[in-house]
């Protein structure tokens, strides 16, 4: 009968030998696609292009993203807090639902103008607030019209709807 012991090592072994043998064969698999050097060329300028657009949008969601998981931090620390009253508790608790629930409101915005008008954008959303930044080589009136009524669409009351365009 095998051992405890036994059986660890085997186990531990096994895992080992798999990944190692995964991380061997995996560069062969992507060095067996070839593409011509007119492809590559084209590819790396087209690759460059995207890169720079998202890259910014990327950059503004990060921040954003930085400052309201600081902002959580501090509340679920008041809320795993034993010195803080109940009711204080509560309100750190709705403001971690109204939160997520802005982040899920500009991640939904941020696909229906993907959706719609087939724009990259970034959407921030403070109170009756809401920040656009969309990439687009057309910097015109009637898209962010389109873009404010849009997002205005998706609230009952009059928000305060500010568009930005950065060059693609």
């Amino acid at each position: 009968m095998i051992n405890k012991q036994n059986l660890w090592f085997l186990t531990l072994f096994s895992l080992i030998l798999v990944l190692s043998v995964y991380y061997i064969t995996m560069p062969n698999d992507l060095l067996t696609k070839a593409v011509t050097t007119e492809e590559k060329e084209t590819k790396d300028e087209e690759v460059k292009d995207t890169v720079e657009e998202v890259s910014s949008l990327t950059a503004m969601r990060v921040s954003l993203e930085e400052e309201r998981q600081g902002l959580m931090d501090d509340l679920q620390e008041q809320l795993t807090s034993d010195t803080i009253s109940s009711e204080e508790k509560n309100n750190a608790y709705e403001q971690l639902k109204y939160l997520n629930t802005l982040q899920s409101k500009e991640e939904e915005l941020e696909k229906q103008i993907k959706k719609e008008l087939k724009l990259d954008s970034f959407v921030k959303i403070d109170n009756t607030n809401v920040s656009v930044v969309c990439v687009s080589s057309k910097h015109d009136s009637s898209l962010a019209n389109s873009i404010m009524r849009l997002i205005q669409s998706g609230y009952e009351e009059k928000m305060y709807i500010t568009v930005k365009f950065q060059k693609a």
